[in-house]
Order: structure tokens, then C-alpha cells, then sequence
């Protein structure tokens, strides 16, 4: 289970959102290329970033700190936000981006999600941000009646690389994570997930180890890194210890 820092972008900064509320945010005084570049020495395998402008007017907004942050490291970067169209998504993979999340588009264009998930197999990436299980969607301001599940089950028979899930409902808190609906997506699909949402301290991701065997690739953190709840260093040096051992993971799903 990869731990996956995430960059927010707006106006060019970065910023957290408190349960995907525009009007809660928090501003963080490092560039994003210098936020990406520390986190790789930390030891960062991937780079989570969502252009939260774009996300929400469907038009490009930092382009600029994308390229930046590109240039400054060499790990693999997935991007999120406003992305819905296929022009868009081959601009992003000229820039260096190795993955693009498809989020409001994925949901209001399914045909559009296939054809680019035959086209650019396991470059694509469904987003699915739910609030009490029911998908939102235009930067989370748009809010339906869609089940997260049913939407799971449809999108699992494309050539996506993964799902990414997030509860808005803990979203920012820092207060842990909803792995009861965590749980409920990984029994429908066989396709990877990457959890977000929640996570405020490394107890926290130790509690969605047991879901590793279950195709849990990773989990997005952002806000407790900002604010310094742990380091990436100490969190990749306790998810890979031999404490995990200690753990009885099947029977902890199973619970």
C-alpha cells in the first residue's frame, strides 16, 4: 500500500479544502514544485495533484505549476481536475504527466471514458468522489443521486489503472478515515483503488493495511503531511515494518 502525497493547486498554490468546501481553504506557504521535490526525498513514489480551478470551471488554471513540478521530479505524477476531453488529456501527457483522473467527465460521458481508456490503456484514472455514498461531481459543488457502487461495477469492465475514492464527509478532518465504504468498494471491483480522504495520523493508515490484499494500492494524504502529523519517511518506515506482520489482515477485513 504506496502512501501518495497530494498537491491541491489553486491560483497557482497550494492549498487544502475542509470537506471539499471552496470557501474552507488553507493555503501552504512552499511553491508546489518545491512541495513535490521535498516530498520525493521524503521518499514519495507518486505525486497526487488536482487542479481545483479547473476542477471547478471545467478551464485549465495552472498549468504553469504543473510544468514546474514536473520538471523538479522524477517520479510519477497523477492529475485530477477538469479534465474532459481528449484533446486535454494528450496536453497533460506532452508535459510529462504519467496518469490523468477522470472525474465529472467520467460520470457525465461514460462512452467518452471508454473510448480514452482504449486508447490510453492504464493511463486512465476514474475518480469518484461520494458524499453518503452518492457521487458528487464539478469540483464536488454538484451533488447526485448516483450510487459510488453502481458506478464501480459499470466502470470496472474498462481498461482503467484505478479507481480513486474519495468520502468527502472526512475529506480534510484529519479525524480518519470511512473504511466501511472503502470496504464496499473493494468488494465490487478487481480493478486497483486508491483511498483518499481522512487520514490524519499513521495509525490511521495502518487501520486500511488490511485491505492491501484486497487490491488497496494506496492511499492520498495531503493535509496531515502539510501540517506535519508525520513525515513520509516515518510513515513508509512503519508501513514497511515487520510490525505489520503482526497483524491477522484476513481476519481484520473480515471483521
Amino acid at each position: 500500500m504506496e502512501l501518495i502525497p497530494a498537491i491541491d493547486l489553486m491560483n497557482g498554490k497550494c492549498v487544502r479544502l475542509f470537506k471539499g468546501d471552496f470557501n474552507k481553504k488553507k493555503d501552504f506557504k512552499k511553491e508546489p514544485h518545491e512541495q513535490a521535490k521535498f516530498w520525493e526525498s521524503e521518499g514519495a513514489k507518486y505525486i497526487h495533484i488536482v487542479d481545483l480551478d479547473a476542477a471547478k470551471t471545467g478551464s485549465p488554471a495552472n498549468d504553469k505549476s504543473i510544468k514546474e513540478i514536473v520538471k523538479a521530479i522524477k517520479i510519477p505524477i497523477q492529475i485530477g481536475g477538469g479534465i474532459r476531453s481528449k484533446e486535454r488529456i494528450e496536453q497533460l501527457f506532452s508535459y510529462g504527466i504519467e496518469k490523468v483522473i477522470m472525474g465529472t467527465s467520467a460520470i457525465e460521458n461514460k462512452e467518452l471514458v471508454k473510448n480514452l481508456s482504449n486508447k490510453f490503456p492504464g493511463r486512465i484514472i476514474v475518480g469518484i468522489d461520494a458524499k453518503d455514498g452518492k457521487v458528487s461531481t464539478r469540483g464536488w459543488l454538484k451533488q447526485s443521486n448516483i450510487l459510488a457502487k453502481d458506478l464501480v461495477r459499470e466502470f470496472s469492465s474498462f481498461k482503467i489503472a484505478s479507481f480513486i475514492v474519495t468520502d468527502i464527509n472526512t475529506d480534510g478532518t484529519l479525524e480518519g478515515t470511512n473504511e466501511e465504504f472503502i470496504k464496499s468498494i473493494l468488494e465490487i471491483t478487481d480493478i486497483p483503488v486508491i483511498a483518499s480522504g481522512g487520514v490524519g495520523s499513521i495509525s490511521d493508515l495502518l487501520s486500511l493495511v488490511k485491505f492491501e490484499n484486497y487490491g488497496l494500492f494506496g492511499v492520498i494524504v495531503g493535509k496531515a503531511l502539510y501540517e506535519n502529523k508525520f513525515t513520509i519517511r516515518e510513515a513508509n518506515s512503519v508501513l514497511s515494518s515487520e510490525r505489520l506482520s503482526d497483524y491477522d489482515l484476513k481476519n481484520d477485513y473480515n471483521a
